[in-house]
């Protein structure tokens, strides 16, 4: 059975009404584990082993988080730091994440119209979700279509509770967009002679 891990970076979940109520569904799903990283890390200082055991233990990770300045909020991208080492993400070693899968899932206070090529953005959400993309062909990981609520201030209750029944079906069942050839690429043998620690 997939083991399926989901971080949360909303930076005030008491404060949230989307983010809160999709993790509120995820913990009665019962079957995926739920990680908030603003409660455990309220100082940001990120546990890194302790994150990298979890993730090693879970087959499907996504990231959930408020679209922040066309980006992740600054905790989750602390996250990807502590976390994605060279020699245990990418580079050589670093096989923990090869063939697991990675997907987002992200909320927006601006209407789905202003991320399209003629919006206010002139860039679609897929656009704005490639640095996610690239962690995951960069650590060998399946890719999923990303996970989005736009314009969230017009929701009414009904649409937050459906796009929480809908962000569920999505965590569970949602299928690959990017596939995983699983082979390593000859740059992620390179042994390079100072390491970042080392100069």
């Amino acid at each position: 059975m997939t083991k399926t891990l989901v971080i949360v970076a909303h930076p005030d979940m008491a404060r949230s009404r989307i983010n809160a109520a999709w993790a509120e569904a995820l913990r009665r799903a019962g079957d995926i584990t739920l990680r908030d990283l603003s409660a455990l890390y309220p100082d940001g200082r990120i546990d890194g082993a302790a994150e990298r055991r979890l993730l090693e233990a879970h087959d499907r990770i996504i990231l959930q988080f408020p679209l922040t300045w066309y980006s992740c909020p600054p905790l989750l991208s602390a996250w990807r730091i502590a976390i994605l080492t060279r020699g245990w993400a990418y580079g050589p070693g670093g096989r923990a994440l090869r063939l697991k899968t990675l997907g987002v899932a992200l909320s927006t206070g601006s209407n789905g119209r202003d991320y399209q090529p003629d919006g206010r953005y002139g860039r679609t959400l897929d656009e704005v979700t490639v640095p996610f993309e690239l962690m995951a062909r960069h650590t060998g990981m399946h890719y999923l279509p990303p996970f989005t609520l736009t314009g969230v201030r017009e929701c009414d209750d009904a649409a937050v509770a459906a796009s929480a029944r809908a962000y569920v079906d999505h965590v569970r069942t949602a299928r690959p967009r990017i596939l995983a050839s699983g082979r390593d690429d000859d740059r992620a043998r390179t042994v390079y002679p100072l390491e970042a620690g080392a100069r």
